[in-house]
């Protein structure tokens, strides 16, 4: 990871690790006690635990390195809130943390405030070389906190599905607007530069930059809606083998899916669980919630296929990084709209899955020490997606960012664009 290591960021890197640490106050706000322990997937981590493992990560990678004479918060913490580190010493099975009762969430509360003390009191100690040393850390760590943060509002929503009652974590108002015509933005062939090439932060997957031969290909100028992915359900996409690959065949099949996550059949009428409560589906609104496998059987039933991270990066650098992100408060996705814009929502409101799968670029190199095992032991077996959703906070995205989830997963605010064979 290059990062330019310079006392001019010192302030500014002060403030973005108080204000993401505080940013925890508002997103915990509608929650009661007996929210913050449950755990309704192996995919998904009960908010006590998001909590606690993020100070985990300062405590970890940068107190016990760089604080003369630190001690720890508590012996068990450790094991309990380390997530998959096995440099650092054994972790709790991830499919267990929802039964960790205890610690409270108060002695929790406590762990983050006995946390931030020191990493204030340790900035104020740091200087030279000894501050440009523990930079990195920093910025991974802040951005590992903002990714928790994001999975945060999606564990979250997951849970109360879940829950009979359908609770409701915060009002989300419906939208209609007029729809832009469907249009296919047609791109050239050509050799591009992939990756991050500027300075600044940015995880290990991202580099290095490097050339790759871009196809000639037509991209859909909006994510398929709701009312378009309603017409492959209703169709029987879920019972036709035809348009899935086996896995996911097998998965659908073993599963019961008949329609995306969030999505149940009332009296006739199709509604989706949002973060507002249950409300009739939004037929204009981006579909989300898919798994890898949907978002493929999708583009097979048209004829069509996923773009690939490539295709998708080469055409998002002509776009500025705006979009529905977290700082709208809305954390929904929103419809398209009439705009200038040839292509739509490349940034925020949904991740996209792409048809590429997760591996390392040309040359890549995973970061030493245990900070290495952050992305690149999990380069098998997943999918890329790219752009961000409704739930990233917005400093949190870049052009070159590469997220991954394995093919099964859906409970990620994930949607897809179609892309098309130029010929």
């Amino acid at each position: 990871m290059e990062i330019p290591v310079v006392e001019s960021n010192r302030e500014y890197l002060i403030e973005n690790y108080n204000q993401v640490r505080n940013l925890w106050t508002r997103l915990c706000k509608p929650l009661v006690p007996e929210d913050y322990v449950l755990q309704t997937s192996a995919g998904a981590s009960p908010a006590k635990w998001h909590l606690a493992h993020t100070s985990w990560f300062f405590e970890q990678f940068i107190l016990k390195n760089h604080f003369k004479g630190y001690k720890e918060f508590h012996p068990d913490y450790n094991f309990l809130f380390n997530s998959y580190y096995n440099s650092v010493g054994k972790f709790l099975d991830r499919q267990a943390r929802g039964m960790i009762s205890r610690p409270p969430i108060e002695d929790v509360q406590s762990y983050r405030k006995y946390v931030d003390e020191h990493m204030n009191a340790l900035f104020d100690q740091l200087l030279g070389e000894q501050w440009n040393e523990v930079v990195p850390l920093l910025e991974l760590g802040i951005n590992h906190e903002q990714q928790h943060q994001e999975l945060f509002l999606m564990d979250i929503k997951n849970i109360f599905y879940e829950n009979p009652v359908r609770p409701v974590y915060h009002e989300i108002k419906s939208e209609d607007p007029q729809l832009p015509a469907f249009e296919w933005i047609e791109h050239e062939a050509g050799i591009e530069v992939i990756g991050r090439t500027e300075n600044g932060f940015c995880y290990d997957n991202e580099k290095p930059a490097h050339k790759t031969y871009v196809q000639a290909v037509k991209l859909a100028n909006r994510p398929v809606l709701n009312g378009e992915y309603l017409e492959f359900v209703e169709s029987g996409g879920y019972k036709d083998s035809r348009y899935w690959l086996s896995d996911g065949w097998d998965t659908i099949t073993e599963r019961n899916w008949q329609a995306p996550l969030y999505w149940d059949k009332n009296e006739g009428s199709w509604e989706q669980f949002t973060l507002g409560g249950t409300k009739k589906l939004n037929e204009k609104e981006p579909v989300s919630h898919l798994s890898f496998y949907e978002a493929d059987a999708y583009a097979r039933w048209k004829g069509l296929r996923l773009p690939t991270e490539f295709e998708w990066e080469r055409n998002a650098a002509k776009q500025p990084v705006e979009g529905n992100f977290m700082d709208s408060g809305r954390f929904h996705p929103e419809p398209p709209r009439q705009t200038d814009q040839a292509l739509q929502h490349l940034f925020g409101n949904l991740w996209e899955w792409t048809g590429s799968p997760y591996l390392g670029y040309p040359g890549y190199s995973a970061l030493a020490d245990g900070v290495g095992e952050y992305n690149g032991k999990f380069m098998c077996n997943q999918f890329v997606l790219r752009g961000g959703c409704c739930a990233t906070p917005k400093n949190h995205m870049r052009l070159t960012y590469r997220n991954f989830y394995y093919p099964h997963d859906r409970w990620a605010f994930n949607g897809l664009r179609l892309a098309d064979d130029n010929s």
